[in-house]
C-alpha cells in the first residue's frame, strides 16, 4: 500500500504543483489561489521552473558507498532525460586520501547558494576522543552556513520491502541548527565537560511553523511535538511553548505532545498513531532513524534539509556504510527517492513521477529478489537495482 495519497510514493493528495519545500516565506496568496490537484508532491511553494528549463544541481557524492550510489543515481536521471546538469564536488569528503577534511570548501557553499538545489551523499563524521575537539562535522557546517533550519525525513512502507509493520507513513521534521548540535563544549576542569544545549524561541517557532504548514498543505491530520520539558523545563519548555503558539493558528490540524522517551516506545510498539512529528534537533535525529528502521532501513528512506530557498536532498537516515564500499551491495533506493523529491521541488513532476513508479515496480516485481539489494532481502546489487529501475522507466 502506498502512503496516504494515491498515485506516487512521495505524493500527498491535495498538494498543488506549485507546492515545493519552503513554507511560510512564499506561501501567501500564490499557494491559496493555486488549483487543487490529486497527488502533487511533498513540497511547499517556491518558483517552479517547469519541465523545459535545464537546471544545474550541486552534487556531493560523499563518503563510503556515497560515490557508488550517486554514480548510479546520475545514470538513472540521465536515462530519464530530465533537464539536469550536475556540478560535482568530489573534494568534499570526511576523508580524502586518508586525510580528514575539517571544513566545507567555499566553492561548495557558493555552488549550493547559486544553484539552490543539491543532491548529497552521506559525509563521514569522525568520532573523536574527548581530549580532542576539531571543527564541527561537515554535515553540521553545511546546515549552519546555509541556515538549513529544517530537516525532513519521510518514512513510508514500500510494498515488497520486508518490515515488522506495514502501511506506515510518518514525517519527522526537526530543527536543524541548534540544540545539542550547537557544538559548544569545553572541559571546565579535568574530568568535567560542559556541553551546551541551545534552544531559541525564534528557531523553535520557525520549525513549528514549517511543520504545521507542511501538515496543512499535504492533508496531514496530526502534528506531534516531541520533547523532554518535564525535565528540561526551560530549554524544551521554550520549544514546546513555540509549538503550542503556532498550533493555535492551525485549528484543522490535530495537535498532541509526547515526551521523547515515550515517543521511542510508541514508535516501536504502535507507530501507526504518528503522522507528522516536530522535534528539537537531537530528538528528531533519533526518531527519524527509528522510523527508517521501521520502514526497512537507511537504504530506503529519503530526506531533505531546507531553508532560505535552498534544498539539499539526501538519505533520510545518514549512513556512510563504509563496510559496504566496493562490494556493489549498497541500496540506492533512498537517494533515488530523494532525487524524486528534488525533482518535484524543481517542478519536474513528470520525471519525478516516472522515477517513483519505476522504483515501486521493481519492488513489486515477481522476480524482485534477484533485483534488490541484500539489506531488503534480495540477492541483487546497486547496479542491478538501478538497471531494473531504468528498464521500468522506459516500459
Amino acid at each position: 500500500m502506498l502512503p496516504k495519497a494515491a498515485g506516487s510514493l512521495l505524493a500527498r493528495a491535495g498538494a498543488t504543483a506549485s507546492e515545493a519545500l519552503f513554507g511560510s516565506a512564499t506561501l501567501g496568496a500564490a499557494a491559496s489561489a493555486a488549483p487543487r490537484s490529486a497527488a502533487r508532491g511533498l513540497m511547499t511553494t517556491v518558483h517552479s521552473p517547469g519541465d523545459g528549463r535545464t537546471r544545474t544541481v550541486t552534487l556531493i557524492p560523499g563518503d563510503g558507498v556515497g560515490p557508488e550510489i550517486t554514480n548510479v543515481v546520475t545514470k538513472v536521471v540521465g536515462a530519464l532525460g530530465a533537464p539536469i546538469v550536475w556540478e560535482r564536488f568530489d573534494s568534499l569528503s570526511g576523508s580524502v586520501g586518508g586525510k580528514t577534511a575539517t571544513d566545507v570548501p567555499k566553492d561548495v557553499i557558493e555552488s549550493i547558494k547559486r544553484n539552490g538545489v543539491c543532491l548529497k551523499g552521506t559525509l563521514f563524521t569522525h568520532i573523536n576522543s574527548y581530549k580532542f575537539t576539531d571543527s564541527q562535522s561537515l554535515n553540521v557546517q553545511l546546515r549552519k552556513q546555509l541556515d538549513m533550519h529544517v530537516n525532513l525525513v519521510h518514512g513510508f512502507s514500500i510494498p515488497g520491502v520486508p518490515s515488522r509493520f506495514q502501511n506506515l507513513d510518518i514525517v519527522v521534521i526537526r530543527e536543524n541548527t541548534e540544540g545539542e548540535y550547537s557544538g559548544l563544549e569545553h572541559e571546565t576542569v579535568e574530568g568535567v565537560v560542559e556541553s551546551l544545549k541551545i534552544i531559541t524561541y525564534e528557531k523553535s517557532l520557525r520549525t513549528a511553523q514549517y511543520a504545521f504548514e507542511y501538515a496543512q498543505l499535504n492533508n496531514r491530520e496530526k502534528v506531534t511535538a516531541v520533547h523532554k520539558a518535564n525535565i528540561m523545563k526551560l530549554g524544551d519548555g521554550m520549544f514546546l511553548k513555540a509549538v503550542r503558539e503556532v498550533a493555535k493558528n492551525f485549528p484543522n490540524v490535530k495537535f498532541e505532545e509526547m515526551i521523547v522517551d515515550n515517543t521511542c516506545m510508541q514508535l516501536v510498539s504502535n507507530p501507526h498513531q504518528f503522522d507528522v512529528m516536530v522535534t528539537p534537533n537531537l530528538y528528531g535525529n533519533l526518531a527519524a532513524n527509528i522510523v527508517a528502521g521501521l520502514c526497512g532501513g537507511h537504504g530506503v528512506v529519503p530526506g531533505a534539509n531546507v531553508g532560505n530557498g535552498i534544498g539539499i536532498f539526501e538519505q533520510g537516515a545518514r549512513k556512510t556504510a563504509v563496510d559496504l564500499a566496493g562490494t556493489g551491495k549498497a541500496n540506492p533506493t533512498a537517494l533515488l527517492l530523494a532525487t524524486s523529491m528534488m525533482m518535484h521541488h524543481m517542478g519536474l513532476h513528470k520525471y519525478s513521477d516516472r522515477l517513483e513508479q519505476a522504483i515501486l515496480k521493481v519492488y513489486t516485481d515477481p522476480d524482485s529478489k534477484k533485483l534488490v539489494t541484500p539489506d531488503v532481502g534480495g540477492t541483487g546489487t546497486t547496479v542491478s537495482f538501478a538497471d531494473a529501475v531504468m528498464k521500468r522507466m522506459s516500459a
